[in-house]
């Protein structure tokens, strides 16, 4: 009991490193980060064919032991943004430091993008994303998607194995190592803020 108590109590020391990747994100951020998506291979196709997409700059991820997860987004349909949206995800098991990366979640249709925006919307084990940075390279083995090096952030290299329940997510490292985000987990609350 002790030593989850220390855990907690270490995992909420570390909480102003979320606080200060969720604060990173400004509007220059956003167009970064989708300008990146739209130029990082997999992730590219995606913009023509998705009804809607939501943008995460900066996701800061930290723990010893129990860890977890922040970042703030934004959430367009049609390249027009329509919302905010927070993640947060809390895991336990073995796991030290911090690492941060941007994300993207696509989704096919309203349908997915209604999912998403009930305000507790939750993404199931069966559900992960890659990343790949310059000089890395990585496959997955269960959908085939194999994935080459890249020669650094403008062209950074992304896969995914394509839509699950009407989602697709892609995530690009950050600091220049290859990361696997596991994003089994991940919350989202969801605030309206635009037309559609």
């Amino acid at each position: 009991m002790r030593m989850i108590a220390k855990s907690i109590a270490k995992f909420f020391g570390l909480a102003p490193l979320f606080v200060i990747a969720a604060g990173a994100a400004y509007a220059g951020d956003y167009s970064d980060t989708i300008a990146l998506f739209k130029n990082a291979g997999d992730s590219a196709a995606f913009f023509s064919t998705s009804y809607a997409y939501a943008v995460f700059p900066t996701v800061g991820e930290a723990g010893f032991i129990v860890g977890g997860a922040r970042g703030t987004g934004h959430v367009y349909v049609h390249d027009k943004l329509v919302g905010d949206t927070t993640m947060t995800q809390v895991s336990a098991g073995f796991q030290a430091g911090g690492k941060a990366y941007s994300q993207i979640i696509f989704f096919r249709d309203k349908r997915a993008l209604d999912e998403f925006e009930s305000g507790s919307f939750e993404f199931g084990a069966g559900i992960s994303a890659v990343a790949v940075t310059a000089a890395a390279s990585a496959s997955v083995a269960t959908t085939g998607a194999t994935s080459g090096a890249s020669g650094g952030k403008k062209d950074a290299a992304t896969m995914s194995g394509g839509y699950q329940k009407g989602m697709a997510v892609f995530t690009i490292a950050k600091g220049g190592l290859m990361y696997t985000a596991t994003v089994a987990g991940q919350k989202f609350s969801y605030t309206a803020g635009g037309e559609r």
